[in-house]
């Protein structure tokens, strides 16, 4: 291999005004390593944001990682980028920069902010890559709106890939490859329409589950190489299901090999600790007043709906992001310019990310995890909103659990629990979220949460997912839940798939299953799921025996479906129901069903309309109501 560095440059001047202007959102086509030719030799072109730098070298196996004679040459722009061409670098090998900077004459060794893959933690180096995937998904891609859109089924598996199954004979996670054949066919097999994997952009840290990155554009080596992830991506695909990514802008560890500190200064955190650090997970906050940083993140987000086909991210801890006093104490943090506690640049940052989304990759979704009352954060960007497509419904999620943790006696002093939710159900496009965070640091299973023996325990459960899959709303569910997984999820071991050995687990996983192709099949679930009109109360006062009577709507009236829910472990007989008018109602699904390893208490398997007054209505009928149970029926 020469010694020496060749000037080369894929930047034009335009390229630089939009990244000096925090406007250039595929800088995943200039930074960072690129396998090129120059004058007729082969090659890497390297490129790397470092302002206060006098030196930078290219370090790695091809020099002894001495980076003698691979110094990059500073652009004359004032930009801060340095660049230059090596001739006979390869892919696979691995390398840094070597930053000297003139901040106190700190000599840095930093992985490529750019690296498209990255060497297995503990060790640390970028490698220099290029795809070689050969994606087969054309079908999914032309019609990815009409799958991905508001109007269509949006049943979320979320999954924690290291822990979803293990090899165990050689005690080690699946790999990409083999995530495409048994992930994929679970998934599918279940019905569920999305697929969300927790971060698998590179992190040091298994511990953080992912959301400690350190790569913002590589996707982890612990199951294999990029090419792997793109087969995972591509295999989902053909299945007709998408994919969405969690995705952490919010903070940054601060792990000396990685962004903190790049080029001896706060380059990529705000200089300002009270914007800078987060108090939470002791990580750095990204500094978004920096426009070549906004470039930076939002070039990863539409990096991965580019080279991946991702199909959605899910912004992690957008609520740390808007607000200035986020988990801070009197005088830990400082109001803005308008002596609010809102973090404008943050809010400038997420709205320019989200119309970056759409605009580039329409067909796609942007889910924001924020839990607090901030206005229209799934509003369009041009309508005053934040921009995203869904949001996480937290108060649902917080007011359904602390419901069913109850004893059942109890229940019919915290009805408002439940029907509180429909006061603000349509403020926002909502996702029911019953994600990893409920089932981890000591809050026990979905299954050990729920009260009374081991059959009330699993009715509890049936019904706590026939009540989430007819809420108006998207709906998410962690892995482990739907084969009602008993321990508190560990993320260094498998799932407990064994469970499905016995028939109360069996039970809930065929339920699940039920469920995903009821809200794939039945319209008046996902027709106006984010519209008021799609959904009306036949009654919600019987506290007494703890029952929910409510109404979905489609856009066809034939379509409609009545739901009745019983909290209950006491079944009701000749109870009588309001009903919208006159006709037939036929049984659709009952989550009591023996099949499901419910009671088998029988209810009608069709209902008719008398013209009888009740609940306000001209109709009625009267039933039985099995315990513990959402029965639900649909027009004949």
């Amino acid at each position: 291999m020469t010694n020496f560095v060749k000037s080369h440059s894929f930047f034009s001047d335009f390229d630089i005004e939009l990244f000096k202007s925090g406007k250039h959102f595929k800088l995943y086509e200039k930074m960072g390593a690129h396998l090129c030719e120059v004058d007729g030799e082969e090659g890497c072109y390297f490129a790397v944001w470092a302002p206060t730098a006098f030196k930078v070298e290219v370090i790695g196996n091809f020099n002894y990682w001495s980076g003698n004679n691979h110094d990059l040459m500073v652009r004359w722009d004032s930009s801060g980028i340095w660049e230059g061409f090596i001739p006979g670098v390869v892919k696979g090998e691995a390398y840094k920069f070597k930053i000297y900077s003139n901040n106190g004459g700190q000599i840095l060794e930093k992985a490529d902010p750019f690296a498209r893959f990255a060497e297995h933690p503990p060790r640390t180096a970028s490698i220099v890559w290029t795809d070689q995937h050969k994606w087969s998904d054309d079908k999914w891609m032309k019609n990815r709106e009409k799958f991905n859109s508001l109007q269509s089924p949006y049943a979320i598996y979320e999954v924690h890939l290291a822990s979803w199954k293990k090899n165990i004979e050689e005690k080690r996670s699946l790999t990409y490859d083999e995530m495409a054949d048994e992930l994929v066919s679970y998934v599918q097999d279940m019905g569920y329409t999305h697929v969300e994997l927790m971060p698998i952009m590179e992190h040091p840290y298994d511990p953080s589950w992912g959301y400690q990155v350190t790569s913002y554009y590589a996707p982890t080596s612990r199951f294999g190489v990029p090419e792997g992830f793109a087969n995972l991506v591509n295999a989902f695909h053909e299945a007709e299901i998408g994919v969405i990514l969690d995705w952490v802008p919010a903070h940054f560890p601060s792990d000396v090999f990685a962004l903190a500190n790049f080029d001896g200064t706060n380059l990529y955190e705000h200089p300002d600790p009270r914007k800078g650090y987060h108090p939470d997970w002791k990580s750095l906050i990204f500094n978004f007043e920096r426009p070549e940083v906004r470039s930076f993140l939002i070039s990863s987000a539409l990096y991965w709906l580019d080279y991946y086909h991702v199909d959605g991210l899910r912004v992690d801890a957008v609520a740390s992001m808007l607000y200035l006093d986020y988990s801070r104490n009197h005088g830990e943090w400082e109001q803005n310019e308008y002596g609010g506690n809102e973090n404008l640049a943050a809010i400038s940052f997420l709205k320019d990310f989200n119309a970056a989304v759409y605009h580039h990759f329409p067909g796609t979704q942007t889910i924001a995890e924020e839990s607090t009352a901030f206005p229209m954060v799934s509003r369009p960007v041009d309508a005053g909103g934040l921009g995203f497509g869904l949001k996480w419904m937290m108060g649902w999620m917080n007011d359904t659990l602390a419901y069913f943790s109850r004893d059942t006696i109890y229940r019919r002093y915290h009805q408002g629990n439940l029907s509180f939710s429909l006061a603000y159900a349509f403020s926002e496009n909502y996702v029911l979220p019953i994600s990893h965070d409920e089932v981890v640091h000591g809050k026990a299973s979905l299954l050990s949460k729920m009260p009374g023996d081991e059959w009330q325990k699993f009715a509890n459960l049936r019904l706590l997912f026939g009540y989430m899959y007819t809420h108006p709303g998207a709906v998410l569910l962690f892995m482990g839940g739907d084969i009602a997984q008993a321990r508190e999820w560990n993320f260094g071991a498998s799932l407990d798939w064994h469970l499905l050995e016995y028939d109360p687990h069996k039970g809930i996983n065929d339920l699940v299953r039920d469920l995903n192709q009821l809200y794939r099949k039945q319209r008046a679930l996902t027709d106006k799921a984010y519209e008021m009109e799609g959904f009306e109360w036949i009654d919600f006062q019987d506290a007494e025996n703890s029952i929910l009577i409510y109404l979905r709507h489609g856009n066809k009236k034939r379509d409609d479906l009545l739901i009745i829910c019983n909290f209950t472990p006491n079944s009701l007989e000749e109870y009588k129901v309001g009903l919208p008018g006159r006709g037939k109602w036929k049984l659709i699904l009952n989550t009591d069903d023996s099949k499901y390893w419910g009671s088998g208490y029988e209810v009608p398997a069709e209902l008719k309309a008398k013209k009888e007054k009740w609940h306000g209505r001209e109709y009625s009928t009267v039933t039985s109501v099995a315990p513990l149970a959402v029965q639900i029926y649909g027009k004949p």
